[in-house]
């Protein structure tokens, strides 16, 4: 595959990534299709791999959000400002530490939300506590397993 057409599946695994977090966004569907995109024009063993491990990990997934309590937005006071705070964290955070990060920038990036509108550590962390009850737990779930196969990705093309 030349270098035009992985930027472009690179891309298409950001705006998965990113779609994660904007709710009616298939991000999930994003990030498989470009796995899948990528897969049928590598034809290699490592790509096919890539692709049923992708594919087995976003279905599974995809069964543990349904397990998971619904998401209420509107009670919790999520605002796009929000979103885009706890989404860049989680991309920070999985560069800083790998995997893990994600994690830990996710809640942090909330944080920084409510600390800059609320003001108060107090009531920052108050509302960090409500939005993880609400939505946080799905999101990260989704947002986690998106990064890991976009992680193996890049991996995989920088390998091969």
């Amino acid at each position: 595959m030349d270098l035009p057409q992985l930027l472009l599946v690179g891309l298409v695994l950001l705006l998965g990534v990113v779609g994660v977090l904007v709710p009616g966004v298939p991000g999930t569907w994003l990030v498989w299709a470009g796995v899948l995109w990528w897969a049928l024009h590598e034809r290699s063993a490592l790509a096919w791999s890539l692709l049923v491990s992708a594919t087995a990990l976003l279905l599974v997934v995809q069964v543990v959000k349904w397990q998971l309590p619904p998401r209420r937005l509107r009670g919790v006071g999520v605002t796009r400002r929000m979103v885009v705070y706890a989404g860049a964290g989680a991309l920070l955070g999985f560069v800083v530490v790998p995997v893990a990060g994600a994690v830990a920038g996710f809640v942090g990036g909330i944080y920084l939300s409510e600390r800059l509108r609320l003001g108060t550590h107090g009531e920052a962390w108050a509302s960090v506590r409500a939005v993880m009850r609400a939505v946080g737990t799905s999101v990260l779930v989704e947002l986690l397993a998106c990064l890991m196969v976009t992680g193996a990705w890049l991996g995989a093309v920088l390998v091969g």
